[in-house]
């Protein structure tokens, strides 16, 4: 991602197969699957291009996303989604930078959150 980039992803769905890439200590789930009698796809139970749609953050891009990339990302998403009946979130962040403080991003995360915890009924919010 480019250091200068001020996106953030809010990703809608795990995916269970297609894990080629070992981490950094060599892991690969075996043949490039999450749960092989698992689901191709789980969605989130959040409506993650609702939210991206109802966040406004100056100086912040929030997009919806179907692909987290088939690495540990996507893979602990996947796993998440599963374990907890589809209620997760992953929320891709760029790098800090002198373009994009902690600060903007602490600011950023906490309207992402608010807004998540609504669109999924939380009204304590």
């Amino acid at each position: 991602m480019d250091t200068s980039a001020k996106v953030i992803f809010l990703e809608q769905c795990g995916k269970n197969q297609g894990y080629r890439d070992t981490d950094i200590r060599g892991f690969r789930p075996d043949d490039g699957v999450c749960l092989p009698s698992g689901p191709e796809v789980i969605q989130s139970e959040v409506s993650m291009k609702a939210v991206s749609k109802r966040v406004a953050i100056e100086g912040v891009e929030v997009v919806y996303s179907r692909d987290a990339g088939r690495y540990l990302c996507d893979y602990t998403y996947y796993l998440s989604l599963h374990h907890g009946n589809g209620h997760a979130a992953l929320i891709h962040v760029p790098p800090l930078s002198c373009w994009f403080s902690a600060r903007l991003l602490g600011k950023a995360l906490q309207v992402i959150i608010r807004a998540m915890l609504e669109e999924s009924g939380n009204t304590q919010a």
